[in-house]
């Protein structure tokens, strides 16, 4: 009889995260480590457990490669909603965001308004928990975390900006780093490479604010980098083997072009690069077949590595009035952002010359932009004004005889907030979404985790990927194998990052879901609301599809079954670490 396991997950449909072909196992797990795969029943010890995965699938952890959870992890790094459904490494930094290197205030500022997250609790977080001063001081903080799931992080571009310039002269267009301040910023980007950061994130896409009072309004300080600045720390990234992370201006088609040079590699190491995003926009439905196809040419003659994040789901948008990212696209709504008060917003939307402002931008087709701007494809969820929810703004101006901008802002003006609407942005076509599952320069990615608390929910990504995999071959369409889509949000993911996760095989660390494929149903993409106590209970968009998942285990240890997570998850304990880039332990 086989040795008895710390942790057996019994008769599950296993898949090990390599595309292989799935099969029914028990997997043994001792010292949080996968040491048995066996056909043959396996038994736990004395006092060890046993998972009945009979009827289930056994995946390796899903990774979430674009999050936001930087302060959250601070406050609470148990970071639940993600692995409630699944989740047990996420990376962080993304979009030139990070909390490495400058001051908590300057943190504030940069994180707040472009990620719609409180600006007093990411304050407050760094303010009692920044015990760090370099790169490696801030991964050891991390891992003295009580984490619940594994973290990796990139340096973000307009953290490293704000700390080597100031954060006043990284936002002023008129300023340009010094030589000495160039360098600076080349030494820091390498000891982050060395502590085991992934890489750079940069941002050149422009609509993305400061908030708090000193240069409120400001892009971030990433944007206002040279193409020259960015060559110099791209090259650091291919000394040291770094991954690049970033977000063209998808108004500017030659900025998308550099990007694709930059990552070209025949001459020399090539630039792995990763970039938001593919997404089949309503404004400008061509963009994903346009990105993909280029990416596949250049991939084959410039020999690029180079990838597109991609939400398989569609690109549903939620907002409060006008606190949404998109309205930062238009010069009139961005001026009603920069304002802080209800009062102050309500006296410029009620400003005949802003209106006529909004109306121009509304109706101008061109730059395409991120938002339809179709208000009759925009779904009041709920108003003060009774009759309103359920209704577009469109069928609201039709019936009232105006403009459909005047209609929305006149009940912003009077209700601000209290309007909760919804549209939907893009990924609203099937055949598309399929198309980009299997495009080969796609990832799984992209869904803004730990931001934007009340625009939108996408932390289930992907169980709503297998949903649709699983359906499409019920229907006889099949769209990839399940062993295939496991390996796409699993190993694939983990590989291409250089980090150690993704797999389930003998010698692996035991990071698992156990999935119901029952519980892969419409429940996925309901709508769900809960208090975040580490954001002084503000309403979070949440999933809450807890059917799907029946276990999830991190480091061999059930964090969270039935609903429920284990005592002292993600506060007494710590079942996750910081994995560092190319850190292997096979």
């Amino acid at each position: 009889m086989p040795k008895p396991f710390d942790v057996v997950v019994r008769g599950g449909r296993w898949f090990d995260g390599t595309g292989a072909a799935s099969a029914v196992r028990d997997l043994g797990i001792e010292d949080g480590v996968v040491t048995a795969v066996s056909a043959r029943p396996l038994h736990a010890r004395e006092g060890g457990r046993t998972i009945d995965a009979r009827g289930r699938w056994v995946l390796p952890g899903l990774l979430d490669i674009h999050t936001h959870y930087d302060a959250e992890v601070l406050l609470d790094p148990g970071l639940r909603e993600s692995v409630r459904h699944g989740v047990t490494t996420v990376v962080m930094g993304n979009c030139s965001l990070s909390t490495v290197y400058a001051t908590p205030l300057d943190c504030a500022d940069l994180f707040s308004r472009v990620e719609a997250v409180p600006y007093d609790c990411i304050l407050d977080a760094l303010t009692a928990h920044r015990s760090w001063d370099s790169a490696e001081g801030y991964v050891d903080a991390l891992d003295k975390r009580p984490l619940g799931p594994n973290v990796a992080a990139f340096l973000g571009h307009s953290d490293l900006r704000a700390h080597v310039m100031g954060l006043g002269r990284s936002v002023d267009p008129k300023e340009r780093p010094t030589e000495r301040e160039l360098r600076r910023m080349e030494e820091l980007v390498a000891a982050a490479r060395t502590a085991g950061l992934l890489g750079l994130s940069t941002m050149t896409s422009p609509f993305s604010r400061l908030a708090g009072d000193r240069y409120r309004s400001a892009r971030l300080p990433s944007t206002y980098a040279s193409w020259g600045e960015y060559r110099r720390l791209h090259r650091t990234l291919r000394r040291t083997g770094g991954i690049l992370q970033s977000a063209p201006n998808p108004a500017m088609p030659l900025n998308t072009l550099l990007f694709l040079a930059a990552a070209a590699g025949r001459a020399r190491p090539a630039l792995r690069t990763t970039l938001l995003t593919a997404i089949d926009p309503k404004a400008a439905p061509g963009l994903a077949t346009a990105l993909t196809r280029t990416t596949a040419v250049t991939s084959r003659l410039l020999g690029t590595d180079l990838r597109w994040q991609h939400l398989p789901v569609p690109f549903e948008l939620y907002s409060d009035g006008i606190d949404l990212v998109v309205f930062e696209e238009f010069g009139a709504t961005a001026a009603a952002l920069h304002l802080r008060t209800e009062a102050e917003r309500r006296a410029l939307l009620l400003d005949d010359g802003f209106r006529k402002r909004f109306r121009r931008e509304y109706r101008r087709p061109l730059p395409p932009r991120a938002w339809h701007r179709d208000l009759y494809d925009a779904e009041i969820v709920s108003c003060p004004e009774p009759g309103l929810a359920g209704r577009s703004f469109g069928a609201v101006a039709d019936e009232r005889g105006q403009h459909v901008v005047d209609t929305f802002l006149d009940l912003v003006a009077a209700h601000g907030t209290r309007v909760r609407w919804r549209t939907t942005l893009a990924n609203h076509r099937p055949a598309v979404l399929d198309r980009l599952a299997a495009s080969p320069v796609v990832q799984f990615g992209f869904a803004d985790s730990g931001a934007h608390l009340r625009n939108m929910a996408f932390y289930n990504a992907p169980l709503r990927l297998l949903k649709r995999v699983r359906d499409a071959e019920r229907a006889g369409r099949p769209i990839l194998s399940a062993e295939a889509a496991v390996h796409r949000l699993t190993g694939e993911l983990g590989a291409w990052f250089g980090l150690p996760a993704g797999t389930l095989r003998e010698g692996d660390r035991a990071d698992l879901v156990v999935v119901d494929p029952a519980g892969l149903d419409d429940e996925l993409a309901a709508y769900h609301e809960a208090p975040v106590a580490a954001y002084g209970g503000l309403s979070r968009m949440v999933n809450r599809n807890d059917a799907a998942v029946d276990a999830v285990c991190v480091a061999g240890e059930v964090v969270f079954e039935a609903g429920k997570f284990a005592d002292g998850y993600g506060t007494t304990r710590a079942t996750g670490r910081f994995l560092r880039h190319g850190e292997v332990t096979r």
